[in-house]
């Protein structure tokens, strides 16, 4: 996510985590290290923090695998408790999800720009544990083996979709997902757009994007 560009366009204090990557670092140890901070923002007393900090009103947010994260350290949040911190909402930017079953737009868009399905299938081995395929659950997080999130304190969520994406009907269904187990949810789709269009702000989805994530921020806050 081009964070700077980010911080300039919405009301927020952005803290960028330093996950360890795979595949020398497989799971799960990503979504620890997300956790982690929000454990030590919640714990510590953090002086340098600006005076207008509203740790009441956080929000997670990732683009690509850092959706994944963002969800997956979502739910762990849902079902922890903090003394200060919490998580309000999720940005999900066009996060990277997948199973075993090869979805129409991956077979369509196997050449798309940026992601190709074959650089998928190689960052689901180097990530996910020895001997477990796509329909892990935190690969396909409403599939087969999925968590049943209906019963979390799971944060309202906005997932943004591009229609160049080959992993699109994956986000798709994380949206669908999403409001099947009774959780609030948006899906922003940009038909022109492929994988990470985010990092590129001579493009009018990257503006527009800045704007919905913006609002929804607002209206999360005001509740």
């Amino acid at each position: 996510m081009e964070q700077t560009r980010l911080a300039r366009g919405i009301p927020s204090i952005i803290v960028s985590v330093n996950y360890r990557l795979a595949p020398e670092h497989k799971y799960p140890c990503q979504y620890e290290d997300g956790f982690d901070v929000l454990k030590f923002i919640d714990e510590e007393n953090l002086e340098h923090f600006p005076q207008n900090a509203n740790l009441n009103d956080c929000f997670l947010a990732g683009d690509s695998a850092g959706g994944n994260i963002a969800h997956n350290v979502a739910l762990k949040a849902s079902e922890s408790k903090f003394l200060k911190l919490q998580v309000i909402g999720l940005i999900a930017l066009q996060p990277f999800f997948g199973g075993e079953e090869r979805t129409e737009s991956e077979n369509k868009l196997d050449r798309a720009p940026v992601l190709k399905v074959e650089h998928t299938d190689w960052f689901w081995k180097a990530f996910l544990p020895e001997g477990s395929n796509q329909d892990h659950a935190t690969a396909n997080v409403f599939g087969p083996n999925s968590v049943d999130i209906s019963r979390v304190n799971f944060p309202a969520t906005i997932v943004f979709v591009g229609g160049f994406d080959p992993l699109q009907d994956w986000q798709k269904k994380y949206y669908e997902g999403l409001h099947k187990a009774g959780k609030e949810a948006y899906l922003i789709e940009y038909e022109n757009a492929f994988h990470s269009f985010y990092a590129f702000p001579e493009f009018p989805e990257h503006s527009l994007m800045i704007k919905e994530v913006r609002d929804f921020m607002q209206k999360q806050s005001c509740k």
